[in-house]
Protein backbone atom coordinates (compact mmCIF):
# COMPACT_ATOMS: atom_id res chain seq x y z
CA UNK A 1 0.00 0.00 0.00
CA UNK A 2 1.42 3.40 1.15
CA UNK A 3 4.32 2.33 3.71
CA UNK A 4 6.67 5.43 3.43
CA UNK A 5 4.21 8.45 4.56
CA UNK A 6 6.87 10.49 3.18
CA UNK A 7 11.04 11.69 3.54
CA UNK A 8 12.55 14.52 4.89
CA UNK A 9 15.88 14.44 3.41
CA UNK A 10 17.61 11.70 4.80
CA UNK A 11 14.60 10.86 7.57
CA UNK A 12 11.73 8.64 6.60
CA UNK A 13 8.90 8.63 7.99
CA UNK A 14 6.79 5.68 8.03
CA UNK A 15 3.24 5.78 7.60
CA UNK A 16 2.74 2.52 10.05
CA UNK A 17 5.04 4.81 12.99
CA UNK A 18 2.49 7.57 12.64
CA UNK A 19 -0.88 6.05 12.80
CA UNK A 20 0.37 3.54 15.51
CA UNK A 21 1.82 6.73 17.51
CA UNK A 22 -1.34 8.86 16.78
CA UNK A 23 -3.67 5.46 18.06
CA UNK A 24 -2.00 5.77 21.07
CA UNK A 25 -2.47 9.36 21.78
CA UNK A 26 -6.07 9.09 20.84
CA UNK A 27 -5.89 6.06 22.94
CA UNK A 28 -4.59 8.23 26.20
CA UNK A 29 -6.58 11.22 25.47
CA UNK A 30 -9.79 9.20 25.55
CA UNK A 31 -8.84 7.46 28.55
CA UNK A 32 -7.77 10.36 30.42
CA UNK A 33 -10.89 12.10 29.94
CA UNK A 34 -12.78 8.81 31.19
CA UNK A 35 -10.99 8.71 34.59
CA UNK A 36 -12.93 10.76 36.58
CA UNK A 37 -15.90 8.20 35.99
CA UNK A 38 -13.71 6.07 38.06
CA UNK A 39 -12.65 7.80 40.41
CA UNK A 40 -9.31 8.12 39.47
CA UNK A 41 -6.84 11.15 38.63
CA UNK A 42 -6.48 12.40 34.84
CA UNK A 43 -3.12 12.94 35.40
CA UNK A 44 -2.36 9.70 37.11
CA UNK A 45 -3.78 7.77 34.33
CA UNK A 46 -2.12 9.95 31.50
CA UNK A 47 1.28 9.18 33.21
CA UNK A 48 0.39 5.73 33.58
CA UNK A 49 -0.52 5.92 29.92
CA UNK A 50 3.37 6.81 28.78
CA UNK A 51 4.69 4.26 31.06
CA UNK A 52 2.78 1.56 29.27
CA UNK A 53 3.38 2.74 26.02
CA UNK A 54 7.20 1.96 27.08
CA UNK A 55 6.61 -1.26 28.65
CA UNK A 56 4.58 -2.34 25.49
CA UNK A 57 6.43 -1.71 23.31
CA UNK A 58 9.58 -3.60 24.79
CA UNK A 59 7.22 -6.62 25.57
CA UNK A 60 5.87 -6.37 22.07
CA UNK A 61 9.18 -7.02 21.16
CA UNK A 62 10.35 -9.40 23.18
CA UNK A 63 7.19 -11.24 22.24
CA UNK A 64 7.96 -11.01 18.50
CA UNK A 65 11.33 -12.66 19.53
CA UNK A 66 10.30 -15.71 21.31
CA UNK A 67 7.36 -16.81 18.70
CA UNK A 68 10.11 -16.70 16.07
CA UNK A 69 12.39 -18.00 17.99
CA UNK A 70 14.09 -20.77 15.98
CA UNK A 71 14.66 -18.14 13.30
CA UNK A 72 16.54 -15.71 16.00
CA UNK A 73 18.19 -18.77 17.57
CA UNK A 74 19.50 -19.02 13.75
CA UNK A 75 20.05 -15.41 13.12
CA UNK A 76 20.46 -13.49 16.50
CA UNK A 77 21.59 -10.55 15.20
CA UNK A 78 18.58 -10.14 13.84
CA UNK A 79 17.50 -9.20 16.95
CA UNK A 80 19.00 -6.11 17.03
CA UNK A 81 18.48 -5.29 13.25
CA UNK A 82 16.97 -2.19 11.83
CA UNK A 83 13.67 -4.28 10.70
CA UNK A 84 13.11 -5.74 13.94
CA UNK A 85 13.50 -2.33 15.78
CA UNK A 86 11.03 -0.79 13.04
CA UNK A 87 8.21 -3.68 13.56
CA UNK A 88 6.19 -2.92 16.15
CA UNK A 89 5.92 -6.36 17.54
CA UNK A 90 2.95 -8.28 18.04
CA UNK A 91 -0.33 -7.05 19.79
CA UNK A 92 -0.24 -9.05 23.02
CA UNK A 93 3.04 -8.71 23.35
CA UNK A 94 2.30 -5.14 23.88
CA UNK A 95 -0.62 -5.47 26.07
CA UNK A 96 1.28 -8.02 28.54
CA UNK A 97 3.89 -5.40 28.88
CA UNK A 98 0.82 -2.77 29.54
CA UNK A 99 -0.65 -4.63 31.85
CA UNK A 100 2.26 -5.39 34.07
CA UNK A 101 3.01 -1.73 33.93
CA UNK A 102 -0.31 -1.16 35.46
CA UNK A 103 -0.03 -3.74 37.87
CA UNK A 104 3.38 -2.34 39.13
CA UNK A 105 1.64 1.11 38.96
CA UNK A 106 -1.62 0.52 40.88
CA UNK A 107 0.20 -1.03 43.90
CA UNK A 108 2.75 1.47 43.91
CA UNK A 109 0.17 4.50 43.67
CA UNK A 110 -2.57 2.39 45.67
CA UNK A 111 -4.89 2.74 43.55
CA UNK A 112 -7.85 0.01 42.14
CA UNK A 113 -6.28 -1.80 39.54
CA UNK A 114 -9.86 -2.62 38.16
CA UNK A 115 -10.78 0.87 37.86
CA UNK A 116 -7.44 1.53 35.92
CA UNK A 117 -8.11 -1.27 33.67
CA UNK A 118 -11.37 -0.58 32.62
CA UNK A 119 -10.95 2.91 31.73
CA UNK A 120 -8.10 2.48 29.60
CA UNK A 121 -9.82 -0.90 28.23
CA UNK A 122 -12.51 1.82 27.06
CA UNK A 123 -9.94 3.28 25.15
CA UNK A 124 -7.92 0.53 23.94
CA UNK A 125 -10.08 -0.26 21.16
CA UNK A 126 -9.73 3.10 18.92
CA UNK A 127 -6.27 3.15 19.57
CA UNK A 128 -5.67 -0.29 18.29
CA UNK A 129 -8.11 0.64 15.21
CA UNK A 130 -6.23 3.23 14.03
CA UNK A 131 -3.13 1.27 14.69
CA UNK A 132 -4.25 -1.70 12.51
CA UNK A 133 -5.17 1.24 9.35
CA UNK A 134 -0.96 1.52 9.89
CA UNK A 135 -0.74 -2.12 9.47
CA UNK A 136 -2.74 -1.84 6.08
CA UNK A 137 -0.41 0.96 5.08
CA UNK A 138 2.67 -0.87 5.99
CA UNK A 139 1.35 -4.59 4.66
CA UNK A 140 2.03 -6.50 7.74
CA UNK A 141 -0.81 -8.76 9.74
CA UNK A 142 -1.50 -9.84 6.34
CA UNK A 143 -3.72 -12.31 5.63
CA UNK A 144 -4.14 -15.25 3.51
CA UNK A 145 -4.91 -16.03 -0.37
CA UNK A 146 -8.23 -15.17 -1.42
CA UNK A 147 -11.10 -15.34 -4.54
CA UNK A 148 -12.97 -12.84 -2.69
CA UNK A 149 -13.90 -9.62 -4.51
CA UNK A 150 -12.63 -7.56 -1.45
CA UNK A 151 -9.10 -9.22 -1.57
CA UNK A 152 -6.52 -6.87 -1.65
CA UNK A 153 -3.43 -7.25 -3.89
CA UNK A 154 -0.16 -5.61 -2.65
CA UNK A 155 2.14 -4.61 -5.16
CA UNK A 156 4.90 -2.29 -3.26
CA UNK A 157 8.21 -3.86 -2.79
CA UNK A 158 9.06 -2.05 0.53
CA UNK A 159 6.01 -3.88 1.89
CA UNK A 160 7.96 -7.54 1.34
CA UNK A 161 11.05 -6.46 2.32
CA UNK A 162 9.76 -4.73 5.71
CA UNK A 163 7.01 -7.33 6.16
CA UNK A 164 7.48 -10.60 3.89
CA UNK A 165 4.17 -9.33 2.21
CA UNK A 166 3.39 -11.67 -0.76
CA UNK A 167 2.74 -9.33 -3.47
CA UNK A 168 0.64 -10.29 -6.46
CA UNK A 169 -1.53 -12.17 -4.82
CA UNK A 170 -5.05 -11.24 -3.73
CA UNK A 171 -5.50 -11.43 0.34
CA UNK A 172 -7.71 -11.39 2.77
CA UNK A 173 -7.56 -7.75 4.57
CA UNK A 174 -7.13 -8.96 7.85
CA UNK A 175 -6.15 -5.52 8.86
CA UNK A 176 -9.36 -3.94 7.50
CA UNK A 177 -11.52 -6.68 9.17
CA UNK A 178 -9.83 -5.54 12.85
CA UNK A 179 -10.40 -1.79 11.68
CA UNK A 180 -13.82 -2.62 11.70
CA UNK A 181 -14.42 -4.79 14.34
CA UNK A 182 -12.74 -2.76 17.14
CA UNK A 183 -14.61 -0.02 16.06
CA UNK A 184 -17.57 -2.11 16.93
CA UNK A 185 -15.95 -2.96 20.26
CA UNK A 186 -15.25 0.65 20.77
CA UNK A 187 -18.92 1.57 20.45
CA UNK A 188 -20.26 -1.51 22.79
CA UNK A 189 -17.63 -0.33 24.73
CA UNK A 190 -18.80 3.14 25.26
CA UNK A 191 -22.22 2.38 25.74
CA UNK A 192 -21.81 -0.13 28.36
CA UNK A 193 -19.91 2.77 30.19
CA UNK A 194 -22.66 4.48 30.52
CA UNK A 195 -24.34 1.76 32.34
CA UNK A 196 -21.78 0.46 34.41
CA UNK A 197 -22.65 -1.88 37.00
CA UNK A 198 -19.60 -3.12 38.88
CA UNK A 199 -15.89 -2.40 38.68
CA UNK A 200 -14.13 -4.43 35.89
CA UNK A 201 -17.04 -4.89 33.68
CA UNK A 202 -15.35 -2.79 30.84
CA UNK A 203 -12.33 -5.34 31.54
CA UNK A 204 -14.21 -8.33 31.29
CA UNK A 205 -16.25 -6.94 28.08
CA UNK A 206 -13.37 -6.02 26.21
CA UNK A 207 -11.55 -9.16 26.94
CA UNK A 208 -14.58 -11.31 26.21
CA UNK A 209 -15.29 -9.21 23.04
CA UNK A 210 -11.00 -8.71 21.47
CA UNK A 211 -10.76 -12.65 22.43
CA UNK A 212 -13.49 -13.66 20.40
CA UNK A 213 -12.68 -11.59 17.70
CA UNK A 214 -8.61 -12.18 17.46
CA UNK A 215 -9.62 -15.69 17.61
CA UNK A 216 -12.09 -15.79 14.77
CA UNK A 217 -9.12 -13.60 12.55
CA UNK A 218 -6.78 -16.03 13.24
CA UNK A 219 -7.89 -18.13 10.98
CA UNK A 220 -8.04 -15.50 8.15
CA UNK A 221 -4.31 -14.60 8.98
CA UNK A 222 -1.52 -15.43 6.72
CA UNK A 223 1.71 -13.94 8.14
CA UNK A 224 4.13 -15.61 9.65
CA UNK A 225 5.35 -15.88 13.29
CA UNK A 226 2.01 -16.57 14.57
CA UNK A 227 3.74 -19.94 16.56
CA UNK A 228 0.85 -22.50 14.83
CA UNK A 229 0.70 -25.21 16.98
CA UNK A 230 -1.43 -28.62 17.07
CA UNK A 231 -0.13 -29.64 12.96
CA UNK A 232 -0.95 -25.83 12.05
CA UNK A 233 -4.25 -25.52 13.20
CA UNK A 234 -4.50 -23.52 15.91
CA UNK A 235 -2.08 -20.76 16.63
CA UNK A 236 -1.20 -19.32 20.24
CA UNK A 237 -3.10 -15.84 19.99
CA UNK A 238 -6.31 -18.35 19.90
CA UNK A 239 -5.23 -20.09 23.09
CA UNK A 240 -4.46 -16.44 24.48
CA UNK A 241 -7.86 -15.95 23.55
CA UNK A 242 -9.77 -18.25 25.23
CA UNK A 243 -7.87 -17.11 28.24
CA UNK A 244 -9.45 -13.74 27.67
CA UNK A 245 -12.73 -15.18 26.82
CA UNK A 246 -12.61 -17.26 30.17
CA UNK A 247 -11.25 -14.11 32.31
CA UNK A 248 -13.93 -11.80 31.26
CA UNK A 249 -16.58 -13.91 31.95
CA UNK A 250 -14.65 -14.46 35.27
CA UNK A 251 -15.06 -11.10 35.58
CA UNK A 252 -18.59 -10.64 34.98
CA UNK A 253 -19.65 -13.89 36.75
CA UNK A 254 -18.15 -12.02 39.68
CA UNK A 255 -19.16 -8.73 39.27
CA UNK A 256 -22.79 -9.35 38.80
CA UNK A 257 -23.07 -11.16 41.93
CA UNK A 258 -21.87 -8.76 44.05
CA UNK A 259 -18.06 -9.07 44.48
CA UNK A 260 -17.58 -5.58 42.72
CA UNK A 261 -19.39 -2.61 43.70
CA UNK A 262 -18.62 0.48 41.90
CA UNK A 263 -16.92 3.06 44.16
CA UNK A 264 -19.48 5.86 44.99
CA UNK A 265 -17.41 8.23 42.67
CA UNK A 266 -17.59 6.20 39.52
CA UNK A 267 -21.28 7.65 40.04
CA UNK A 268 -20.81 11.23 39.78
CA UNK A 269 -21.54 12.66 35.76
CA UNK A 270 -18.09 13.69 33.44
CA UNK A 271 -17.73 17.04 33.71
CA UNK A 272 -16.84 18.82 30.00
CA UNK A 273 -13.79 20.13 30.76
CA UNK A 274 -12.12 17.53 32.95
CA UNK A 275 -10.12 16.55 29.33
CA UNK A 276 -7.01 18.66 28.14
Amino acid sequence: MHPILFQLGPVTIYTYGVLVAAGVLLGLWYARRQAPRAGLDPDQVWNLGIYMVLAGLILAKVWLVLSSWDYYLAHPRDIFSIATFQSGGTFYGGLAGSVLMIVIYTHVQKISVLAVLDTFCAALPLGHAIGRLGCFAAGCCFGKPTSLPWGVTFTNPLAQQLAGTPLGTPLHPTQLYEVSLELVNFVLLVWLGARQRFTGQILGAYLVLYGMERGILEFFRGDPGRTLMFHDKVSLMQLVSVGMILTGTFLWWRGLSGAAPLPPATRVPLRSGSAS
